[in-house]
């Protein structure tokens, strides 16, 4: 592409966000209530998870919270409670589709039907293909979308039989641009945001328009997972700024929520110019 092409390419890109923002600010979109709303988050011991159930909580959902680790788990739940949220607590290891199951049977039977299911637990492992072992390249795939997928099937039915909920995604940067060192993370991130998109196709094909999709892409995210990080991804981003990023995209039923908000600028002009 030559230079002159690629300088309007980018202006195009560049107008095009603003013009998206400007309509954002003056045509501002309804949110919804989740007051009474069902909710399950895995991963909710920490990090994104832990700061999803607290704003669920402040808005008065009712709350299913999983996790691998009790410890984490249980503060979570106890300062969602504080907020004065109703809240059930399981120990599920999301790599395990027997226990994701069980764990849902459970949740069904005992609690009631989730309307909101948001797929937050992952894993990451930041290292170069040859050096990414077998057993962390299973991982990364059976929770970052495997475990997606089942937690989905256990859901979905009952969301179908009332045309009624909400899936969230919580995927990442990496799901739409590579980067050295994360070859398998990128992949499965890939593969949560194909998920999706593909997901999302399918209901609408179905008519199934009461049920809402969203899907988080955010860079990278100040959580501890990876000590030392770097900036392959762009800026890295405190929790509190994800959250509440994602939260606007679920109340106001937006389908991809970029974070920051310049990455679908970027997208957009690579589409164009590939």
């Amino acid at each position: 592409m030559n230079l002159a092409l690629g300088l309007l390419v980018f202006l195009g890109t560049l107008l095009y966000a603003y013009a998206e923002a400007l309509v954002k600010l003056l045509l501002p979109a309804k949110r919804k209530a989740v007051r009474g709303e069902l909710v399950l988050v895995t991963g909710a011991a920490r990090g994104l998870g832990r700061a999803t159930a607290r704003e669920f909580a402040r808005r008065q959902s009712r709350l299913v919270l999983w996790d691998v680790e009790a410890h984490g788990l249980k503060e979570t739940a106890a300062e969602c409670e504080g907020l004065g949220a109703t809240v059930h607590t399981f120990v599920v290891d999301c790599s395990k589709r027997e226990e994701i199951y069980s764990a849902a049977e459970k949740v069904k039977k005992d609690i009631g039907d989730v309307s909101i299911l948001v797929n937050n637990a992952g894993v990451i492992t930041a290292a170069d293909l040859l050096s990414t072992q077998d057993h962390q390249v299973e991982k990364m795939f059976e929770v970052n979308i495997l475990a997606h997928i089942w937690t989905t099937r256990a859901f979905l039915p009952t969301m179908m039989n009332n045309n009624y909920g909400h899936i969230v995604t919580v995927a990442s940067a990496a799901g739409h641009f590579v980067t050295p060192f994360m070859v398998v993370y990128c992949s499965s991130k890939f593969a949560a945001v194909g998920f999706h998109k593909a997901l999302t196709d399918e209901l609408s094909s179905l008519g199934k328009d009461g049920i809402k999709t969203t899907c988080l892409c955010p860079v990278f995210i100040n959580t501890g997972f990876v000590k030392n990080p770097t900036l392959r991804l762009g800026k890295i981003l405190e929790v509190d700024e994800v959250v509440k990023a994602l939260m606007e995209g679920i109340l106001t039923n937006q389908k991809m929520v970029f974070v920051p908000s310049n990455q679908r600028v970027a997208l957009l002009e690579r589409c164009v110019t590939t």
